[in-house]
């Protein structure tokens, strides 16, 4: 059975002062830790350790791994990194996403150098939250792979195509056709283009081989559509990876 869908979360509309605010009064006055409520630290050492230690296992899409089931503290932590401008969160998120990675290409994940294509935010969302937070995932699961020494490099190279219907109430088939088509990549993505080019026209990107990330995977009809995009552009995915995946209910 499908997992069950992740409640949406509500909009925030700090924008990109409101967090920026936000980050400087948690290093002045600590919050409460976000996955548990303990207080004056944003992640204690509990949620810590079991953002740290949470084993990566295959997700409804057998060639994604995720890093964690969405439940409890973790699901607690990346609701707080992705609405509430947790950002200092960010770090231990990525590794867990940088661990999501190395789980899901196994063997291979020293093989070839490596780029992380984290699946793109609605501009509507990024303006609402004041940052891209799967992007930063990104960026911090490539720092955190690099230092356990792969070749990782991340960049965003995924667009909209066209609006798609809110996805909650679907179920996977549902999802399938909604996004079918929904997704397009850039044009510096595409084969033929001279040095593909990264975020601020940084060249180097070129040869390696591309692996999605994102959050949070419920039935992978999302994952599945980025991949579709990036292999029509002659891109072809090697795996996936995320954060989280929602719990399927029992048989």
């Amino acid at each position: 059975m499908p997992p069950f869908p992740s409640p949406a979360p509500p909009p925030s509309a700090q924008g990109p002062f409101g967090h920026a605010l936000a980050g400087l009064l948690d290093v002045l006055l600590p919050a409460d830790c976000a996955g548990c409520g303990s207080e004056r630290t944003q992640l204690c050492p509990a949620c810590r350790h079991a953002l740290a230690t949470a084993r990566p296992a295959p997700t409804p899409l057998p060639w994604t791994h995720a890093a964690a089931p969405y439940t409890g503290p973790v699901r607690q932590l990346l609701l707080a990194h992705k609405e509430r401008g947790a950002l200092r969160l960010a770090a231990p998120l990525g590794e867990a996403l940088g661990r999501a990675v190395r789980s899901a290409l196994g063997a291979r994940a020293g093989a070839a150098p490596l780029l992380l294509v984290p699946m793109p935010s609605a501009r509507s969302a990024v303006r609402a939250r004041g940052h891209d937070p799967t992007l930063r995932l990104a960026g911090a699961a490539a720092r955190s792979l690099r230092r356990a020494g792969l070749d990782v490099r991340a960049a965003p190279l995924l667009r909209h195509a066209r609006p798609v219907a809110d996805q909650a109430g679907l179920n996977a088939a549902e999802r399938r056709r909604n996004l079918h088509g929904a997704l397009t990549v850039l044009p510096r993505a595409r084969t033929g283009h001279a040095g593909l080019a990264g975020p601020g026209g940084q060249a180097g990107l070129a040869g390696r081989h591309p692996v999605l990330v994102d959050d949070l995977v419920t039935t992978g009809a999302s994952l599945a559509e980025a991949a579709r995009a990036l292999a029509d552009a002659g891109l072809p995915v090697r795996a996936g990876a995320t954060v989280a995946a929602t719990v399927r209910p029992a048989d």
